[in-house]
């Protein structure tokens, strides 16, 4: 995650940190920690963050350096999320425990999320998403677009 990238958005719209935590719901304290990177952003407020900024979540972690303006629902349609998960991991012709040992977690995460459990970690989905180029919009089912520009 690219903090420069969060607090950059946050200070064109000439907002405090209080002002985007309170948009999204969190206490300034939680936000202030994404943007200095000393906690992981989790799945669901990614969204809702590139929501309230209009932008591209591949744009906001700084997987690209393309900015799409983009705002969509902040729902997140899990199985859509899950399919898409293996169709990546198929697309690198991996099995789930080889893709787990290359994301530092188990079998058993992998296939919880691939069956629609539980949504990916967003520090997964970002690792998953660098390494395969499939975007995180895509993923997420904000853009049709599946890879990362």
């Amino acid at each position: 995650m690219s903090n420069q990238r969060l607090e950059g958005l946050r200070e064109e719209r000439d907002l405090f940190k209080k002002d985007v935590a309170k948009n999204i719901g969190v206490v300034e304290s939680v936000y202030s920690e994404w943007e200095n990177e000393k906690l992981s952003i989790p799945t669901k407020r990614l969204v809702q963050l590139a929501n309230f900024f209009e932008v591209n979540i591949d744009y906001m972690v700084g997987l690209s350096d393309k900015r799409i303006k983009l705002k969509t629902i902040n729902d997140i349609d899990l199985e859509l999320v899950s399919t898409r998960l293996k169709e990546i991991r198929k697309s690198l012709k991996m099995t789930m425990r080889e893709l787990a040992t290359k994301l530092n977690t188990t079998s058993s995460a992998i296939s919880n999320y691939e069956n629609a459990k539980f949504l990916i970690l967003s520090s997964l989905l970002i690792e998953l998403c660098n390494i395969s180029n499939y975007s995180i919009d895509y993923v997420l089912g904000r853009s049709n677009n599946k890879f990362i520009k």
